[in-house]
């Protein structure tokens, strides 16, 4: 069996790992390159394998990182299963919908305001292209092995990340690998902790934290204070926000917060249409988070859900202190934008950054200081306040990983440490390999690896 490295090397987007047997060529994840240039342009260049030769493709969970690819792959001739959890399916339902979506409507918008290099700007793929990717999804339950064939076997182990987050156990009956995909927390505000794994012969492990320890300052108060400052001055106050995960722990914390009466009643939006769909997702896929349902029900009355573009462009023309909780995470694309042109200008009002900020990012440009941003072609001074929080980040550090390795009863062969930049990777390599003893390897680009 070789297994060669696609993406998240050296970054921590693009997931795609592809395992090869004597017979079968299997793809473990499938996400869109974000970020620097340089990664953004291999989402348009040649794949180094023909899809059609594909058997079959393995998703952690459903982020686009790990996912947004998928309707190009199938564009171009796959024509496999595609296997993933139940709750994964559902999301992938609504992101991958939602990506389509926006690849259209920001090659409309380049193409109207004339600020793409290309004439016509195309979109990667389309709404339509999502649609037709998921009718190849095969959701299966958690904890159950299932059968590839040629005595290859899979199963799916809850990884507390997002809802859905899995982690991969393989086996073709000699040998074992564990994909990690994006670990969750060890006392996550809403998720389960991740599975606790014994044994893999190989473990392909995230690093995007892998040099720093997250906060431990309670998150609850840290909003609080961010919401209060903003509201005081009378500004507005952007979260930008991942549909997935994040913006559901912000609007927990935000009704906990309302209910005990620490925040003045400022009107609160949620300007995505996909964290509208995910949100209620939480009450059906109870079973994976710890949150009671009066709870659930309480996260999605909090806020006014904007689905149209009218009523998200009026949002900018409201002067009043408000909350808008929007995508895209990073600021790669989306909403995000419009927002930032509207209130990054103004001294009163708050960006809040609540995630990790990849290389190359919009987000990353302003967590790092930078004193204007380009958005559509313009560029924008930034005189609003910048801030960026890691205690809601939904990855494990770098001791929450090390703990989790604790549960090993003896050393895998090899640990590929991939999802992380550079820093990130080769920090965590170090601590494993001075803690445990275990051989980690830090793979470069379409590296490939025999594993005996």
């Amino acid at each position: 069996m070789d297994i060669q490295f696609l993406g998240a090397v050296g970054t921590v987007t693009g997931s795609k790992y592809l395992l090869t047997t004597p017979h079968k060529k299997i793809l473990v994840d499938c996400g869109l390159f974000q970020g620097l240039k340089n990664l953004r342009l291999r989402n348009w260049s040649p794949l180094p394998f023909y899809p059609n030769k594909i058997d079959a493709l393995l998703v952690t969970h459903a982020h686009i990182d790990h996912t947004g690819y998928i309707p190009l792959l199938v564009k171009q001739g796959f024509r496999g299963p595609i296997y993933c959890s139940e709750a994964t399916f559902e999301l992938c339902k609504i992101l991958l919908r939602d990506s389509g979506m926006l690849q259209e409507e920001d090659a409309e918008f380049a193409n109207k305001h004339g600020f793409s290099k290309h004439s016509p700007a195309l979109p990667l793929y389309t709404q339509k292209d999502a649609e037709t990717s998921l009718n190849y999804f095969h959701p299966l339950a958690f904890n159950t092995p299932f059968d590839l064939g040629e005595n290859l076997h899979f199963t799916f182990l809850p990884a507390g990340h997002i809802l859905g987050a899995s982690f991969i156990s393989l086996t073709n009956g000699k040998i074992s690998l564990l994909f990690s995909g994006d670990m969750g927390r060890s006392h996550d505000i809403i998720m389960n902790p991740p599975t606790p794994v014994e044994q893999a012969d190989y473990l392909i492990l995230e690093s995007t934290y892998g040099d720093r320890k997250h906060n431990e300052d309670d998150p609850k108060k840290i909003l609080k204070d961010i919401v209060l400052e903003t509201a005081k001055k009378g500004g507005t106050l952007v979260i930008p926000s991942f549909a997935v995960g994040r913006a559901q722990t912000i609007l927990y914390l935000l009704s906990l917060l309302r209910q005990e009466n620490e925040i003045p009643p400022v009107p609160i939006y949620v300007d995505s249409p996909m964290a509208t769909n995910v949100t209620e997702l939480y009450c059906r896929f109870s079973t994976e988070h710890n949150l009671p349902h009066n709870a659930c029900v309480d996260m999605c009355k909090i806020a006014r859900f904007v689905n149209t573009p009218q009523e998200s462009k009026e949002l900018d023309l409201n002067t009043a202190p408000k909350i808008i909780i929007t995508a895209s995470g990073m600021a790669t694309g989306g909403r995000v934008l419009h927002h930032l042109k509207a209130f990054i200008g103004d001294p009163k009002n708050t960006i809040f950054f609540i995630g990790f900020q990849a290389a190359g990012t919009r987000g990353a440009s302003l967590v790092g200081g930078a004193q204007e941003i380009k958005i559509h072609g313009q560029y924008f001074s930034v005189r609003a306040k910048i801030l960026k929080e890691d205690s809601l980040s939904a990855h494990a550090d770098y001791t929450e990983i090390l703990s989790w390795l604790k549960n090993f009863k003896s050393p895998p062969k090899e640990i590929f440490l991939t999802h992380g930049e550079p820093i990130q990777a080769d920090a965590l390599r170090l601590r494993i390999q001075d803690k445990f003893k275990f051989k980690c390897i830090v793979p470069e680009y379409l590296e490939t690896f025999e594993l005996k």
